[in-house]
């Protein structure tokens, strides 16, 4: 190797002088070129240059001046500053003078000046400067325009008038002479800038040479074991001598044998890069499809391979599975890879047999085709994940050449890809349908697939603007079925849930198409019917109640499970022209409606619209008396860890005291809330809860119920930090909770408050989530500590396998995220029994505890 170093730096020595030569006399005709077509321009240019040197110079003068005059400068500082001006280039700048126009000799009188030439006064006359070149100077003529500082000075003249012009004549053969001297000294730079360039690349080319051999020699020398093998460059270059060439080819063969040996350090570096991907974040999940194409594309750097499988379940029965391929195949190996893969899946024993699968392809690199393949090339490598939670199960397989699978070390690299792989791809599958559940759910309640509450407010808003903006009515239905109750406790909620599924089925119809159905909660359902009469509305309502009349399901006892509903009619703008009141009167009418014994319609009369706003006026006045007599009392309902049933945190509710009554905030939140108030329901609220935990030295965690309205109030948290210092209660015991269907629809405002109360020590919870829009965005954005599940899911998730696996997803998500969870409305002992078997933290409901106003010591609760 170092003989073959010597003859390649001998060579090198001829290499170099031949480089020299030929370069620096490619420089000098370079030179005699440049110099030679620079000659052929001189003159013009030295005659346009000059005039160009000499306009700029006129305008600065002409500024300089006009400055002086519109600050309403004496004639005095006007030649001072001319007199100065040819100082500075007397070689250039001949005479500067100014002229009156006849307005201004008017006014202040005449001045020694040189008689107006005719120019002059043709400039002052059309205020165009201009410009008269003779053979040894050139005139330039500014005429001057009064602007609005000018005024004060020349109250007579309107701005745009000409007060007079200014002359400056330079010297011509001057400026000529000095861009001469420019371009003499330009060419000569030029010129031995050209010939510097042309010896700097001969020694460049040739030290480039030289050192390229130096660097291999000391490679050579410092290449000990395959640790050094990244250090050596294994590229064959063409030096044009065959000397060089073929101490490179040895090179070559070197690098080949260390590369068989070197293979397995590339894989782990391979892997290490895999498991960095495990990272999943949500841009993963949305475009998880272009993630595999990437990764893919990753593979082939250290092994061949054509193609990625992954096939999912999805549904009960239902598989989905996506080809990825490296390049753009050819149809006819599209047909042989699906036939390979449907043959091993029906052998393959997770499907005993049978499957029904419908194929996807993509393709990572669509500008290059791939190779074709034939059946004896083709080796499919697959692994199998099953899932439980959710209910998941999938195989994913990569396809490269056979000869490659062949190979012991290759296969060990290709089963470590796919166990890799396969937990990667399984991950952001499980994310995905957790995703879209939650998308789902956001805006359709899981019972009925109506649309729930939070999104029936937003229709409704949405239609009470498209009335007015076309100038049409509407209605709202408000129904409740009756005795619903009796159904839930005679037959249990499993069928009551059966019934309510059947209920929305009617619903869906007797409406017309484009009418909006929600389920409000409970047996409450609402129906928002655009563009409708009060009489179209009518005809809907009754044709929903004789339809439910002849609806009826079997029991579980033979009998037949049936009910009625009570229904009330608002009308807009006739009844109401918002949403809250529009609802307020529909939901007076149902109340109407069952008080006519049920089973019947009511839509408002003129007087019964006077009733339903006199009551909502009387409510406010006793909300006000509440917060004004200090009547906003504290309850707490217990939450008990729900593995071990001690009880450790309380739910801090509002209530108001009127006389000897105790109101729910069921009753009156929404109207606090309309007046504005609530939040000072919430400080008397708190500091009341305060006094009681101190007083009773409980030392457990408050979870704190705010209304949305409190995120706007700029000092809320700054006066709960004092009240918790007042009464000696660690921030880190204090949870505030948001109820996710009501939170704000500036998340800005929300993101500041969630921040500010966590920088104070406080945490912070979002209550009913799975309710509303956005769950998957908040726990995301928000630095979330609990989430309490919706209640709804809790109840119903031992009777309905979509509950159960919406609280699962929920459940596998807090887990990943490290947020606690709430189970809500735990009303029986199988449903804590099952919520401590899902991993949830908490519970809460009132198998647990019912509200009261007292606190409730630590204790332990066994779990039945």
């Amino acid at each position: 190797m170092h003989r073959l170093y010597r003859q390649a730096l001998g060579s090198l020595k001829t290499l170099k002088g031949f480089v020299f030569v030929a370069t620096v006399g490619v420089a000098a005709l370079v030179f005699l070129g440049t110099t030679l077509a620079s000659s052929l321009l001189y003159e013009k240019l030295l005659e346009e240059r000059g005039l160009d040197i000499s306009r700029e110079v006129a305008r600065q003068n002409f500024n300089a001046i006009f400055q002086i005059l519109r600050k309403g400068g004496s004639r005095q500082e006007v030649d001072q500053l001319a007199a100065q001006s040819i100082g500075t280039l007397p070689s250039l700048l001949d005479q500067v003078e100014v002229y009156r126009a006849d307005s201004v000799v008017a006014q202040y009188g005449e001045r020694q000046q040189t008689p107006l030439s005719r120019e002059l006064k043709q400039a002052i006359g059309t205020g165009i400067e201009s410009a008269q070149k003779a053979d040894d100077h050139v005139r330039y003529l500014y005429p001057v325009a009064a602007e609005k500082a000018c005024l004060a000075c020349h109250a007579g003249a309107k701005e745009g008038d000409v007060l007079g012009a200014i002359a400056i004549r330079h010297k011509l053969r001057t400026v000529t002479t000095t861009v001469r001297i420019y371009y003499v000294l330009l060419f000569l730079t030029l010129g031995l800038l050209v010939l510097m360039v042309g010896i700097g690349l001969a020694n460049f080319v040739a030290d480039k040479l030289k050192r390229s051999v130096e660097l291999f020699r000391r490679n050579v020398d410092s290449f000990n074991s395959i640790k050094d093998f990244s250090h050596l460059d294994i590229s064959k270059v063409d030096y044009g001598f065959e000397e060089l060439n073929q101490a490179f080819d040895q090179v070559a063969l070197l690098v080949k044998k260390i590369e068989e040996v070197a293979v397995d350090k590339d894989v782990l570096e391979f892997e290490v890069r895999l498991l960095e991907k495990f990272i999943i974040t949500s841009n993963v999940v949305r475009d998880w499809r272009e993630f595999i194409k990437a990764l893919l594309l990753d593979i082939n750097r250290i092994i061949d391979a054509y193609a990625l499988v992954t096939i999912f379940r999805i549904e009960e029965e239902g598989y989905e599975c996506e080809i990825f391929w490296r390049n753009s195949p050819s149809p006819e190996t599209i047909g042989l890879f699906e036939q390979l893969l449907r043959r091993q899946l029906h052998d393959h024993p997770y499907f005993q047999g049978s499957i029904q699968v419908q194929i996807s392809h993509n393709i990572a690199d669509k500008e290059h085709a791939l190779p074709e393949l034939s059946n004896a090339d083709i080796e499919l490598q697959t692994k199998t994940l099953l899932l439980e939670t959710p209910k998941i199960g999938g195989i994913v397989g990569i396809g490269v050449q056979s000869i490659m699978a062949q190979d012991s070390v290759r296969s060990i690299v290709i089963g470590s890809i796919l166990t890799t792989l396969l937990n990667l791809v399984g991950s952001v599958k499980a994310i995905y349908k957790y995703t879209k559940d939650l998308e789902h759910y956001a805006t359709r309640d899981p019972l009925t697939d109506l649309y729930n509450q939070r999104m029936f407010w937003e229709l409704l808003g949405y239609e009470v603007g498209r009335a007015k903006r076309h100038e049409q009515q509407f209605a709202i239905l408000m129904l409740d079925l009756d005795n619903f109750k009796t159904i839930n406790d005679r037959f249990g909620h499993h069928v009551g849930d059966a019934f309510l599924q059947g209920f929305a089925k009617v619903l869906q119809t007797a409406v017309r198409d484009g009418d909006l159905l929600a389920r409000y909660g409970g047996d409450e359902f609402c129906i928002i019917l655009p563009e409708a009469s009060d009489m179209e509305a009518y005809c809907i309502a009754k044709k929903i109640a004789d339809k439910l009349e002849d609806f009826a399901m079997d029991g579980p006892d033979g009998l037949k499970v049936r009910s009625t509903t009570s229904i009330g009619i608002a009308i807009s703008p006739i009844h109401a022209d918002n949403p809250k009141d529009l609802f307020l009167v529909a939901d007076n009418m149902m109340f109407k409606a069952k008080k006519m014994g049920k089973n019947a319609i009511a839509i408002p009369s003129e007087n019964e619209m006077a009733d339903v706003f006199k009551k909502a006026t009387e409510k406010s006045i006793m909300i006000q008396n509440a917060l004004d007599l200090g009547g906003v009392v504290p309850y707490f309902q217990p939450i008990c860890d729900a593995a071990t049933g001690e009880i450790v945190i309380h739910e801090l509710l509002m209530r108001i005291r009127v006389g000897d009554q105790i109101v729910v905030a069921n009753d009156f939140i929404e109207q606090a809330e309309s007046m504005g108030i609530a939040h000072k329901m919430d400080y008397q609220l708190i500091e009341k809860a305060f006094l009681q935990i101190k007083e009773q030295n409980y030392d457990g965690m408050l979870f704190v119920n705010l209304s949305p309205k409190a995120l706007i109030v700029g000092e809320f948290v700054a006066r709960v930090t004092r009240l918790a210092q007042k009464f000696e209660i660690a921030p880190s015991r204090i949870v505030f909770e948001i109820t996710e269907r009501e939170t704000v629809s500036n998340l800005n405002l929300l993101e500041k408050f969630v921040l500010d109360v966590k920088l104070q020590g406080f945490s912070f919870a979002i209550d009913d989530f799975g309710s509303g829009y956005s769950s998957f965005h908040y726990i995301k954005r928000f630095p979330v500590d609990y989430i309490k599940i919706e209640g709804e899911f809790i109840r119903n998730m031992l009777v309905d396998d979509v509950y159960l696996a919406f609280v699962k997803s929920i459940v596998t998500l807090a887990n990943e995220l490290k947020i606690k969870t709430v189970a809500e409305y735990v009303e029986d002992a199988d449903i804590l029994a099952k919520v401590s078997s899902l991993g949830i933290d908490f519970a809460q409901g009132y198998f647990i505890c019912r509200p009261s106003p007292t606190l409730c010591q630590r204790g332990v609760r066994p779990i039945l």
